[in-house]
């Protein structure tokens, strides 16, 4: 027990190149400004379900539990007015694959809900458990009910626009980290194009691909998603503002 124990409370803090990271449902992100750059970008599909935790053909049962939100988290995405999010048990996560991902959340009373994951759920979630926004929460039971069963699934809605990109701060042509936001899947593998062709970059568990000896930063970016599906994007520089990239990636 005093080793769970231990590795429950080391789980609690990752240490990251920028710093310190605290799991925690109100850990903090880097907010950034959103720029508009000139892009190409092409799509590709296998047509075949990558092997994941998560399956998008699966409905799950767990609890939900409610945090004072603001769109920051693990995740590291900057603060948002649409409180419609939650934080995922560790489990789940799955080493970040899971942030951006949307889920359609039932409660007990029958009426659904849409969130977008931001954030890692602490320790003591448990498997399946869903630590909402106290708004996304308000919308199933009452805030003081505390603890609610649920039911959720991953869905696939187009977002507005197309995917993004941002450069983490501190990225060079020797090191960087690269996000991809706004994407309508889970995002599964994000390759980076050097002479020699295309680098698969590491994802650590604050949602960004590292690049430890700066292959391929500032290069042509190339994503896939948990379906398959295939995003190629060029002309993304390396900067901390958001890059649009020119498509949105298909349906599932």
């Amino acid at each position: 027990m005093k080793i769970q124990a231990a590795v429950a409370a080391a789980a609690l803090a990752l240490v990251v190149s920028s710093g310190v990271y605290v799991a925690q449902s109100s850990s903090a992100a880097n907010p950034t400004a959103a720029s508009t750059t000139s892009t190409t970008s092409t799509t590709s599909t296998t047509g075949t379900l990558t092997q994941q935790a998560v399956s998008p053909t699966k409905k799950y049962k767990g609890v939900a539990t409610h945090y004072d939100a603001d769109g920051t988290g693990a995740c590291s995405y900057p603060k948002s007015k649409n409180m419609m999010v939650a934080a995922l048990n560790t489990s789940d996560y799955q080493n970040a694959q899971m942030c951006g991902a949307f889920l359609k959340v039932t409660g007990p009373k029958g009426n659904s809900i849409r969130v977008k994951i931001v954030d890692l759920c602490p320790g003591d979630c448990r498997l399946h458990q869903l630590d909402l926004s106290r708004e996304a929460f308000a919308k199933l039971a009452d805030p003081v009910t505390g603890q609610i069963n649920v039911t959720w699934k991953l869905v696939t809605p187009k977002p507005a626009g197309p995917v993004s990109y941002v450069y983490k701060d501190g990225s060079t042509k020797w090191w960087c980290g690269v996000q991809v936001r706004n994407h309508r899947n889970p995002i599964k593998k994000l390759e980076l194009k050097t002479a020699s062709g295309w680098v698969n970059l590491a994802r650590k568990e604050y949602n960004y691909f590292e690049s430890p000896k700066g292959v391929g930063c500032g290069k042509k970016i190339r994503i896939t998603d948990i379906f398959g599906h295939r995003l190629v994007d060029s002309g993304i520089k390396i900067s901390t503002k958001v890059q649009k990239g020119a498509k949105q990636l298909p349906a599932a």
